[in-house]
């Protein structure tokens, strides 16, 4: 069985009240995005898929990603999560574990958790608490959002008696705008 690693990288940052797009803006001396492409990396998942859209990430991306462009990326994060689930059905992985750009935090063994996970469905929990990256097998992903800003979390409540939850160390925390910096820097 073949596990993709999806970083959803497409939004435009609508919150983000800074310089420039978040994404790129530094976090203990990288882009913000660096981060969580790294860990997704070094997890050596079967692939890596990273969804862009709002801003080019060409200089943060590690070597050999799988580049999806979303050129609906202003449609919402379940444009995004389509094109990585449609792009993961073509080429016959069989679960992505999904995760998001501006979560510096998630270190690769919660991407490799997740992969090794044997549910069709399954979550990361941080000291408790459900933050992505999340996985998802494929006889899961006909039940996906097409339109709005959800993806997995639509499964996570709809499928919530199937969910395992997997914990993993690290920081779930996201960067919305400037001021979330402060606790990565």
């Amino acid at each position: 069985m073949t596990v993709a690693a999806v970083i959803l990288a497409a939004g435009g940052g609508a919150r983000w009240n800074g310089a420039g797009h978040k994404l790129l803006a530094e976090v203990a001396g990288r882009p913000l995005a660096a981060h969580a492409l790294a860990a997704a990396s070094e997890a050596g998942l079967d692939e890596l898929v990273v969804v862009t859209g709002s801003v080019d990430l060409s200089s943060v991306l590690p070597v050999g990603a799988t580049v999806l462009h979303n050129n609906r990326w202003f449609d919402g994060q379940a444009t995004s999560l389509r094109l990585a689930v449609d792009y993961a059905e073509r080429v016959g992985h069989e679960a992505v574990v999904v995760g998001l750009a501006d979560m510096p935090g998630v270190p690769s063994v919660a991407w490799r958790a997740l992969a090794d996970c044997p549910s069709p469905l399954a979550v990361a929990t941080f000291d408790g608490l459900r933050r992505p990256p999340t996985r998802i097998a494929r006889l899961l992903w006909p039940e996906l959002p097409t339109v709005g800003d959800e993806g997995g979390r639509v499964l996570l409540s709809e499928q919530s008696s199937h969910v395992v939850e997997v914990a993993c160390p690290g920081n779930p925390g996201d960067v919305d705008i400037v001021e979330d910096l402060g606790s990565w820097n």
